[in-house]
């Protein structure tokens, strides 16, 4: 069972399992000073003492609990970063209540969860100064000189380190694990439309061999049994009349056939584009879209493909979204996009080469991208590519989703 647990809950449960287990020294310690029949006072003082130690380690327990549910699945904001806080503030006080090392025991298990939670070096810093904190606990709970509850806690910022690494460590291999996906889902929205490509151009050779072959050769058969059944009579002349009824009717069925063809000869983008919004664990992605949704221009349908890896690869590196909302819709003879998230955000200065790209993917077909963001509201982007150039005009088909360019139309 075991072997089936990611990184994120194996940290979690190994936490929690080394919380559970300080737990019994502080059971023994309260244990042993439950007895208030005799009116002690410094018994009271250890009673207490062991009392707040005992809040000290639930606190600890409910902070880790919550700060590791999801672990590298959620965005980490203020109340996160208040509970880490709160987290080492609570290992600090077992020390300072038990008088003993608990504290920095506990503060190695809050080293493995660190790197998911802030900056490494932020991380690091945090971990030497809480460690060396608890130097008053050893020399004066322990009777260490001076000396020696320094090494003990250079001791304990060594062992704390080493799970600081191990965490950062397990944190890497996840995100290669989710870019992995990422770029296996990019993959296969690109394989998608590679298939569709090869499928439409394939249809499009077909069409034009039986409507330049046979529609030739079948034409010129007509017209010669034409011929011949002015140059018969009698029962000749009835079979070739059949014979050329016939060529009327398979010349018609393969016009219809050519026809047929040349009508669903566009790119299914639903098939391209949905597989980009599968195997991204850290974001969570809606797609809203015409059905059927369809392009005959294969270009075109890369460019739209491109544009929105790009906003997913943003939503999940940059802006840190949780959701990412994409509107796909059909105004007149262009193509609208409407992609939100609601990551971080930013107030734009300068525009990134992804951004960028975007751009002049669009540009290079007359098409646009408005940009609004502000620190803490997301990302909004709204896209507009043309289907076709400025002089031509489109008409819509299969129910107002599938977009045809009129003949003779160059993209």
């Amino acid at each position: 069972m075991i072997q089936n647990l990611n990184h994120n809950r194996l940290l979690r449960y190994a936490g929690l399992f080394t919380w559970v287990v300080i737990g019994l020294p502080l059971l023994v310690l309260t244990i042993s000073h439950a007895d208030l029949a005799v009116p002690d006072p410094e018994e009271s003082v250890l009673f207490g003492s062991a009392l707040r130690a005992w809040l000290a380690w639930g606190a600890f327990g409910f902070c880790y609990a919550w700060l590791t549910r999801g672990l590298g699945e959620r965005r980490i904001g203020a109340l996160d970063h208040m509970l880490v806080v709160l987290l080492t503030g609570s290992a600090i006080a077992i020390s300072y209540y038990s008088q003993s090392g608990l504290g920095s025991i506990l503060l190695m298990v809050v080293a493995c969860v660190l790197p998911w939670l802030m900056p490494v070096w932020l991380g690091i810093v945090l971990l030497v100064v809480c460690e060396f904190v608890i130097v008053p606990v050893y020399m004066r709970g322990l009777q260490f000189s001076w000396l020696e509850a320094v090494l003990q806690a250079s001791l304990y910022v060594g062992f704390t380190g080493f799970a600081f690494v191990t965490g950062m460590v397990a944190r890497q291999q996840a995100q290669s694990r989710d870019e992995q996906r990422r770029l296996n889902s990019e993959l296969r929205a690109t394989r998608a439309l590679l298939a569709e490509s090869v499928r439409v151009n394939e249809r499009t050779r077909i069409s034009r061999e039986l409507h330049d072959l046979l529609g030739h050769h079948l034409t010129a058969l007509s017209l010669n049994l034409e011929v011949a059944n002015h140059l018969t009579d009698g029962v000749a002349q009835e079979h070739v009349h059949q014979a050329h009824t016939l060529a009327k009717l398979l010349l018609s069925d393969v016009r219809e056939a050519v026809s047929r063809l040349r009508d669903d000869d566009a790119i299914d983008l639903g098939a391209t584009l949905r597989p980009l919004a599968e195997n991204v664990p850290t974001l969570r992605i809606e797609m809203d879209m015409p059905e059927p949704f369809l392009l005959d221009d294969p270009e075109r349908a890369h460019v739209l493909l491109r544009c929105t890896q790009e906003i997913v690869t943003n939503a999940v590196r940059h802006a840190q979204a949780e959701h990412l909302w994409l509107r796909y819709s059909l105004a007149d003879d262009d193509v609208r996009l409407d992609a939100r998230d609601d990551g971080r955000g930013a107030e734009i200065t300068t525009i990134g080469n992804g951004l960028r790209g975007m751009r002049e993917r669009l540009a290079a077909y007359g098409g646009t991208a408005e940009i609004e963001t502000s620190t803490g509201r997301g990302f909004h982007l709204r896209l507009r590519l043309p289907l076709s150039a400025p002089a031509e005009r489109v008409a819509r088909a299969a129910q107002g989703a599938r977009v045809v360019p009129r003949a003779g139309a160059q993209s």
